[in-house]
């Protein structure tokens, strides 16, 4: 319990802190400021609340097989948690969701004239700097010659919108895909929670029991860092099917095939359900199969 409180609260906060750094980078990025706020503390809970899930229920899988914990109380005790912790998370971001914004439009940048701005390899130079952004300048697109510009609006000037600053690189695809799929699971709990908390409970039940499941991956091999790493994989698969079914072609073409038998809120959570009780029968069978092979070794020793 102590391991996956401290797991969750500090994922939680850390995921919310980088989602609100991250807002407010994108902002700073623009020439001139957007007169928009960056996003609020709620928005980012909600974007960081998938994130802190997985994680914590991987990293306290890993434990309990580590402590060599019997696999019925670890599953049960994690999906108690994972439920407990569900439960009073949504709930709280969903009372505090009318704040203000957390982030308030950063201030503008003062760019010297000369400025550079690339994207692209299209490059616009202000030539009165980031203080006058409508004013003159010379835009390099690659096989054209420079096109200057002395007033860019105008009837026969299209404004070509400023490029962000070079200083927000963007990461590799498979952290960017990883953070989106995360915000669309985000985007799902809280237009679960929107419909109604039965909707929102069945569903996230679901997803606990079938993570809590896959306690026998923590325990494939004798090297725990290997099967955190494997474990990490299995969790990947299991957010990347979250989206798949949950993706508006997928939903109807499975209520199509059961012809209305399930109402589309449950074709997901059935899903994981299955799934899990798929993944549990075959942990009972494999520690079955284990206690039977020790005792005829024993029986074969006396």
């Amino acid at each position: 319990m102590l391991f996956f409180s401290l797991c969750f609260a500090v994922l939680f906060v850390a995921a919310i802190l980088l989602r609100l750094l991250s807002s407010w980078i994108e902002l700073a990025r623009f020439i001139p400021v957007e007169p928009l706020p960056g996003e609020d503390a709620a928005e980012a809970a909600w974007k960081a609340f998938p994130a802190a899930l997985y994680l914590s229920m991987l990293l306290a899988l890993s434990y309990t097989a580590r402590r060599k914990m019997p696999i019925p109380l670890a599953i049960i005790g994690l999906m108690v948690l994972g439920c407990v912790f569900s439960t009073v998370v949504s709930v709280g971001i969903s009372r505090v969701g009318a704040l203000k914004p957390a982030l308030q439009p950063v201030s503008p940048l003062e760019g010297v004239p000369g400025l550079i701005l690339s994207q692209s390899e299209n490059d616009i130079i202000l030539l009165k700097g980031s203080r006058d952004v409508r004013g003159p300048r010379l835009v390099s697109i690659p096989g054209r010659p420079l096109i200057y510009q002395d007033v860019p609006r105008g009837p026969n000037n299209t404004i070509i919108k400023l490029p962000p600053l070079s200083f927000g690189e963007e990461g590799p695809w498979f952290i960017r895909s990883l953070a989106i799929d995360f915000s669309l699971s985000a985007g799902e709990m809280k237009s679960r929670l929107g419909d109604g908390f039965f909707s929102f409970a069945v569903y996230a039940f679901s997803l606990i029991l079938l993570l809590a499941s896959l306690r026998i991956v923590l325990e494939l091999s004798q090297w725990p860092l290997a099967n955190l790493f494997l474990g990490a994989l299995v969790f990947r698969g299991i957010l990347a099917l979250e989206i798949f079914l949950n993706a508006r072609e997928i939903n109807a073409l499975i209520a199509s095939f059961l012809k209305e038998r399930l109402p589309s809120v449950l074709i997901t959570p059935a899903v994981f359900g299955v799934l899990a009780v798929l993944i549990l029968l075959y942990t009972m069978l494999v520690r079955i199969g284990r206690v039977l092979g020790s005792a005829s070794g024993e029986a074969g020793d006396d």
